[in-house]
């Protein structure tokens, strides 16, 4: 309410005035006391009495202990939530030093998958290379190069080789020449097959010249047989002649001696055929007081017989023995041997 100051003396006008005013002021107090008086009596008529006030202090007690235990609850969970928060801390830690482990682990993988590619890779052109080298390998040691030296083959009923004809008949009268050439290169495939197997020839001697080879007699006169004929039977060549048979049975002697020299190293060898004195089969090897088909069938059985040494001299010593194909002897049919040529060559 309002307060104004008055000074006397005052007028009428003011005392009323003052009067009205200091009224005012009383009534309002009056309420104010009348409130505060009926809110008092309400207060005093809410206050509890002491059993009630007993049981409300219980209470209050009771609910302080369990804020207490609350509190102390909270207080745990504050220090798990703490201790947690630590650790997810050192989890976190871990888990990017784990990140950071694993990607050093995936790179590291990544390299030795390279590198074990580039292995494979290498590993895989080794045994290819390997490959090739055990084929080429097998390939040369299955060749025989002295198949490819001394190339034996047939021209129709006479034996050849190195495409040099060993024998004449009356419908191919071959050249002595050529005869003469071919004999050189039999007598140096027969020295070279000695030599292969270490075998040391008896009572011979071969000296390959070519056209104008021998065979030299070791033991007794020593003589020299020449392997080589010109054609001439005049009276002053008859003497050459006959050591131009000699010195074809000692070639077939010679051979006889390496056929059995190789039947000792190789049991599952045999001769295609038979060698007695100066026979090959039942055909004499001598040319005085015979005919040309027989002493052409002779040679070209000696040449089958000296093809069938080089396969087996010269076969690789891992290889089976029956690889080789197996000749039949039976009874002279005509010219049988130029297909047992063929065989030998196959095999």
């Amino acid at each position: 309410m309002p307060t104004e100051r008055l000074e006397h003396p005052l007028c009428l006008r003011c005392t009323n005035r003052l009067q009205d005013v200091m009224s005012q002021q009383l009534a309002a107090l009056i309420m104010d006391r009348d409130k505060y008086a009926e809110f008092l009596g309400q207060m005093d008529a809410s206050l509890p009495d002491a059993e009630e006030q007993s049981a409300l202090d219980e209470k209050l007690k009771s609910l302080h202990e369990e804020e207490q235990t609350y509190l102390e609850a909270l207080r745990e969970l504050e220090a798990q939530l703490t201790s947690a928060q630590t650790e997810m801390e050192q989890l976190k830690k871990e888990s990017k030093e784990l990140d950071e482990l694993e990607r050093s682990r995936w790179e590291s993988l990544n390299e030795y998958e390279t590198r074990l590619c580039e292995l494979n890779a290498e590993r895989d052109s080794l045994e290819l290379s390997l490959r090739q080298a055990a084929d080429w390998m097998m390939t040369i040691s299955s060749s025989n190069a002295y198949n490819d030296a001394f190339r034996i083959r047939h021209d129709g009923e006479i034996g050849t080789i190195n495409g040099l004809r060993l024998g004449r008949l009356p419908t191919h009268p071959v050249e002595w020449p050529e005869i003469n050439a071919a004999w050189g290169q039999t007598l140096l495939l027969l020295q070279i097959l000695c030599n292969r197997t270490g075998l040391q020839l008896e009572r011979y001697r071969a000296v390959p010249r070519g056209s104008f080879s021998r065979i030299d007699r070791i033991d007794g006169d020593s003589s020299q047989y020449e392997l080589y004929n010109t054609g001439d039977f005049q009276l002053d060549r008859m003497f050459l002649n006959r050591r131009f048979d000699k010195a074809m049975v000692a070639f077939i002697d010679c051979l006889q001696q390496l056929s059995s020299h190789v039947s000792h190293q190789c049991p599952d060898y045999q001769p295609p055929y038979r060698i007695n004195g100066d026979r090959v089969g039942d055909a004499c090897i001598r040319l005085q007081y015979n005919d040309n088909t027989k002493w052409t069938c002779a040679l070209l059985r000696m040449l089958i017989i000296l093809k069938r040494l080089m396969a087996f001299c010269c076969r690789p010593s891992s290889s089976s023995a029956s690889s080789t194909s197996t000749v039949r002897r039976g009874a002279p049919r005509p010219h049988p041997a130029v297909g047992m040529l063929e065989d030998t060559s196959a095999a």
